[in-house]
Order: C-alpha cells, then sequence, then structure tokens
C-alpha cells in the first residue's frame, strides 16, 4: 500500500526545510499542495520536478477520490503554503480517507511559526493556548477573546494584516494593556518583531 506523507514546508525562508522532506518531495509519485504556484516555487529552488496537484479548502471533497485513486499508482505528499498541513490548514479529510483505505500516514515534520515566535518572545512558556486565526466577525471574535482573558498562560493567535489593527483593539478591550509580540514575515527577509504593550503596538 502507497504512503501519504504530512510534509512540513518552509514558513518563509525557503532553506528552513529538513534534507528528509526534500528527499520525500523528490522521491513520491504526485504532491498534492494548497497553493500549486506557492510548492513550484519551493520545488524550482530545489530543483525537484514531481508533479503537483491542487489540494485546498476549495476543493478537498471532490478532489479526495481523484488523491485517492492516485495513491494505487505510488506515494503521495501532502503540503501547504507554509508550516504543517492539518494545523489551520487543509490535510485532516485526505489523512482520515487514506487511513480508511489502508494506507499509511506518515508525518515529516518541519518549521513551525508557533514555536518559532515562543522561543523568541522573552515570554517564559511552560504552557500555552493555540488558538488559530480568529472569527472575521467583531462580536464573535470580541466573545472568544473574553472566555480566554483571564488564562495564565502564553496565547497564540494568527491574524491577517489587513484585520491585525481591529483584532488588537479588541484585545486592550478585553485583556487590558498586556505584554505582547506581534510577528510579521516571520523568518523572511523582510521579519519585523513588536514587543511590548498592546497600546503601544496600536501606535
Amino acid at each position: 500500500m502507497a504512503t501519504v506523507y504530512v510534509v512540513g514546508t518552509p514558513i518563509g525562508n525557503l532553506e528552513d526545510i529538513t534534507l528528509r522532506a526534500l528527499k520525500v518531495l523528490q522521491e513520491v509519485h504526485l504532491i498534492a499542495a494548497e497553493d500549486t504556484r506557492v510548492t513550484r516555487k519551493l520545488l524550482s529552488r530545489y530543483e525537484i520536478a514531481t508533479p503537483v496537484t491542487s489540494y485546498h479548502d476549495h476543493n478537498k471533497e471532490k478532489k479526495l477520490p481523484t488523491l485517492t485513486s492516485a495513491l494505487t499508482k505510488g506515494d503521495l505528499a501532502l503540503v501547504c503554503d507554509a508550516g504543517t498541513p492539518g494545523v489551520n490548514d487543509p490535510g485532516a479529510e485526505l489523512v482520515e480517507t487514506a487511513r480508511q483505505h489502508g494506507h499509511s500516514v506518515v508525518v515529516i515534520p518541519g518549521a513551525s511559526a508557533v514555536t518559532a515566535a515562543l522561543a523568541v518572545s522573552g515570554i517564559a512558556i511552560s504552557e500555552f493556548l493555540y488558538m488559530g486565526f480568529l472569527s472575521r466577525r467583531r462580536s464573535v471574535r470580541r466573545e472568544v477573546l473574553k472566555t480566554i482573558c483571564n488564562d495564565r498562560r502564553a496565547i497564540v493567535l494568527f491574524e491577517s494584516p489587513h484585520r491585525l489593527l481591529a483584532t488588537l483593539k479588541d484585545i486592550l478591550d478585553t485583556f487590558g494593556d498586556t505584554t505582547i509580540s506581534v510577528w510579521r514575515e516571520l523568518t523572511k527577509v523582510h521579519e519585523e518583531v513588536f514587543h511590548g504593550t498592546v497600546s503601544d503596538a496600536l501606535v
């Protein structure tokens, strides 16, 4: 039976990929990618010619039978644009379907924006709460923030650039003027970091 490899890819800098990941991407029969354009840049950088097909939130249900059929011909690698598939990215459905059909699933770990940011935040970390992306709706977002505002653990959130200021204002209203770290373009050439109070981040 063929294997599905869940492959961690760089979160920014294309050199943040493991030798094992490159070997798998080179040797599999097919790569299922969240955005084929992003994945082809990575493959081009390392001169990997493996065929690539799209697999993302908008086509995953329609694409599952095709990918299941592809596993009859050889191993498959699953990648997302940055980090590890299945964590805030498509992947869980393919993994479960592959297992149901008797295929093994192997993870090829890679860079993590969550642990990278925590490691250099300057905040003592023994436990943390990962929330992923909050709701786009302000009322829902604020309700979620209210439920975690008294949590003593470090809290990790993802946010898109165009919603960042609105989310910071909601954090200020619910958490007060607490200390935060905000990272942008992590591991890339134009990486930026802010560490200070929420009010200072809003200036």
